[in-house]
C-alpha cells in the first residue's frame, strides 16, 4: 500500500468527547469517526486492524471444527418471547417494527435464532456434535454509550454455538473453545488471563471470561500468582478470615455512640479496629398473594470493613429477585433510621445472612436498633440465633486462595471474551431436541462463546500506548512495516530505493506501506507513531551511500543502522520474533 493511496487522517488533539486512551487515540489516529452515541464509522486504518482480528479468530474457529453462517442482524420477537427473553432483556434490547406492525429486534446475541435453525435441522444423535458461528454487528442500547469501542451500542461480536447430545459432551465441546480462545488471544500477542466468571443473564452453568489486562480495565480479576486459581470479582471465593469461632469474652453492652452511623466512626469512637465491627444491609423481597404483594425482609451482615457482593447475595435462595429496601421499610421493620441497624431486636420478623467471616466473629460490634446506640460484646448463640451462612463478600488482596495454594492478589483487566456452558436453557424452551440411539426425544446440551472483535481494538490500545500514541502488536497492527523515504518527492536516489525495498517486501508477503507524501520527517515520524506501526525503516541519502537504512521498532527509544542487503532477512527475523 502507498500512503497517497490510502486515506490518512490523525489529529493533533482528541475531541473533547473522547475520554478513554484508547478512544483519544484511535480518533486521533484517524480509525473511528463518531457518528452518534455509541456509533462510530470505521475508517480504512481502522478497518485494516478489525479484519486482521476477524481472520484469526476465523482460523482457528476453523481450526476448532466450528462451521461458519451468517445469521441476521434483525430478528424476530416470537423467537425471543420463546425464550422470556423479550421482556426480561430490558431497555439494552433494541426492539423495533416492521409496516405491518410486527415486533422484530435487533440483536444483540443469536441465542434463539441459532436455537431456531438447529431444532429445524438437527433430527438425529449422527449429527451431534455441531458447532456454528458467526461474525456480525450486534447493537446494545446501552444506557450511557462511553469509552469508543470499549462500551459502544454497535460492535461486532464472534459468537459460536454448540450443540451435543450430553453434559459430557458439551463440556468437552466447551473446552475445545477455551482453547481456541487460549490461542487467539495468544496470537493477538496480548497480556490476557482466563477467569472464573459468573453466568449473568445469560444462562447455564459455568463459564470463564477472557480480559485483556490493563490498568484502565473495568473488572477486578482476582487470581493466586502461585496457583491456577483465577476468578473475577463477581465469582471469586470469599473463605472465612478465621478458621472457627473463639468463645464469648465481653457481655452484651448497649452502648452509646451519638452521631456515629458509620463503621468507621464507631470504631474510631470505641478505639476499636474496623474489623470488630458488623454493618448491616437490608434488602426487600416482593411475593404476590392473594391479595396483593407481601413483603419479606432480610438483613445480610458483613465485617465492616468488607463489600457485598451483589452477585453472590442474589444467589441466596429466596433472594433472586431483591432490591435494596427504602428507609420507611426499614423503620418499619427495625424501628430506625439507617446506620444504626443490626441482628438483634428488630421490631418485625426479618431473615438474617451472616457472610462466613461475620458467622465466626465472637464479640463483635453491631447496630442496636436505636438512634444513637449499638451493641458491644454481641455473640452468635448467646445473644441471637445462629445465622443462614453464605459467601456475601467481594474478596480483598492477600485472602487466602480458595484451593489453598497461595494468597489472592487482584488486578485490572478489560472482558473481551465469555465462554458459557448452557445446558438446556434455551433448548427446553425453545423443544430443540434430537432423537438418541433408542429413537427417543432428548434435549440439546447448548454451549455458546463470544469475543468482541471491535472491543479488541479498544482493549489492545488500553495494554499498549505510550506518550507519542498506539503501539500495535504486529499481528493485528494495520500496516506490519512503514517505509519511511527523506525527501521521496525530491530525490531521486531515495526515491528509486524506496519503491525497490517496497517491492521486495511485498513480494515476501509482508505488509508494508510506503509513505510517499512527502512529508518532512518530524511529521510522517509523528504520524506513524501515533498510528502505531511497530516496524520502521527510514531511507535517506545519506543512509543509501553507506549501503545502510535505519530501523526503528515502536518500542524501541533508538535506531539500528541495517545494511541495505540484510534488510528483508532483517525485518522477517522481526515479524517472526
Amino acid at each position: 500500500m502507498r500512503a497517497s493511496r490510502f486515506f490518512i487522517s490523525t489529529l493533533k488533539e482528541a475531541p473533547s468527547d473522547a475520554e478513554v486512551v484508547s478512544h483519544k487515540l484511535m480518533q486521533r489516529a484517524g480509525m473511528i469517526k463518531r457518528l452518534g452515541s455509541g456509533i462510530y464509522t470505521y475508517m480504512p486504518m481502522g478497518l485494516r486492524v478489525i479484519r486482521k482480528v476477524e481472520a484469526i479468530v476465523r482460523e482457528e474457529m476453523n481450526r476448532a471444527g466450528a462451521v461458519e453462517l451468517l445469521m441476521p442482524l434483525v430478528q424476530p420477537a416470537e423467537l425471543w418471547q420463546e425464550t422470556g427473553r423479550w421482556t426480561k432483556m430490558g431497555p439494552e434490547l433494541m426492539r423495533v417494527k416492521d409496516r405491518h406492525g410486527r415486533d422484530f429486534a435487533i440483536q444483540p446475541t443469536s441465542e434463539e435464532v441459532i436455537t431456531d435453525v438447529v431444532r429445524n435441522d438437527i433430527k438425529s444423535y449422527r449429527q451431534l456434535p455441531i458447532n456454528f458461528y458467526h461474525i456480525q454487528t450486534k447493537f446494545r442500547d446501552e444506557r450511557r454509550p462511553r469509552f469508543g469501542l470499549m462500551r459502544g451500542r454497535e460492535f461486532t461480536m464472534k459468537d459460536a454455538y454448540s450443540f451435543d447430545r450430553d453434559v459430557a459432551g458439551m463440556q468437552k465441546s466447551y473446552q475445545i473453545m477455551y482453547d481456541a480462545y487460549v490461542r487467539i488471544f495468544d496470537r493477538f500477542g496480548l497480556q490476557f488471563r482466563a477467569v472464573a466468571a459468573d453466568n449473568g443473564a445469560i444462562g447455564g452453568s459455568g463459564s470463564h471470561e477472557f480480559h485483556v489486562i490493563a490498568d484502565t480495565g473495568e473488572d477486578a480479576l482476582v487470581y493466586c500468582p502461585t496457583s491456577s486459581y483465577a476468578a473475577n470479582m463477581e465469582a471469586a471465593e470469599a473463605l472465612a478470615l478465621s478458621p472457627s469461632r473463639a468463645a464469648p469474652a465481653e457481655p452484651l453492652t448497649k452502648t452509646a455512640t451519638p452521631g456515629k452511623a458509620k463503621c468507621e466512626d464507631v470504631a474510631q469512637l470505641l478505639g476499636l479496629e474496623l474489623s470488630r465491627t458488623v454493618k448491616s444491609i437490608v434488602l426487600t423481597v416482593e411475593k404476590e398473594v392473594p391479595g396483593g404483594i407481601e413483603k419479606e425482609i432480610w438483613i445480610l451482615l458483613l465485617r465492616g470493613d468488607h463489600e457485598l457482593n451483589e452477585v453472590k447475595a442474589n444467589k441466596i435462595p429466596g433472594l433472586g429477585e431483591y432490591r435494596f429496601a427504602t428507609e420507611a421499610e426499614i423503620v418499619e421493620w427495625f424501628g430506625t433510621t439507617p446506620g444504626y441497624l443490626g441482628p438483634i431486636g428488630a421490631k418485625k420478623p426479618v431473615k438474617v445472612v451472616a457472610d462466613r467471616t461475620v458467622a465466626n466473629m465472637s464479640d463483635f460490634v453491631c447496630g442496636a436498633n436505636e438512634v444513637d446506640y449499638h451493641f458491644t460484646g454481641a455473640n452468635w448463640g448467646r445473644d441471637l440465633p445462629e445465622p443462614q451462612v453464605a459467601d456475601l463478600r467481594n474478596v480483598v488482596a492477600g485472602d487466602l486462595s480458595p484451593d489453598g495454594q497461595g494468597v489472592l492478589a487482584i488486578q485490572r483487566g478489560i472482558e473481551v471474551g465469555h465462554v458459557f456452558q448452557l445446558g438446556t436453557r434455551y433448548s427446553d424452551d425453545m423443544k430443540a431436541t434430537y432423537l438418541d440411539e433408542n429413537g427417543k426425544p432428548q434435549a440439546l446440551q447448548m454451549g455458546c462463546y463470544g469475543i468482541g472483535i471491535t472491543r479488541i481494538l479498544g482493549a489492545a490500545i488500553e495494554q499498549n500506548f505510550d506518550d507519542k500514541g498506539i503501539i500495535w502488536p504486529t499481528s493485528i497492527a494495520p500496516f506490519e512495516v512503514v517505509l519511511c523515504p527523506m525527501g521521496y518527492d525530491r530525490n531521486e536516489l531515495v526515491k528509486n530505493a524506496a519503491d525497490q525495498l517496497y517491492a521486495t517486501l511485498q513480494a515476501a508477503g509482508i505488509d508494508v506501506i510506503l509513505d510517499d507524501r512527502g512529508e518532512r520527517p518530524g511529521a510522517m515520524f509523528a504520524d506513524w507513531e501515533l498510528i502505531g506501526v511497530p516496524h520502521r525503516i527510514v531511507v535517506g541519502e545519506r543512509g543509501l551511500k553507506d549501503g545502510k537504512l535505519e530501523y526503528q521498532g515502536r518500542r524501541e527509544s533508538a535506531a539500528t543502522a541495517v545494511a541495505l542487503d540484510d534488510v528483508l532477512s532483517f525485518i522477517e527475523a522481526k515479524l517472526k520474533a
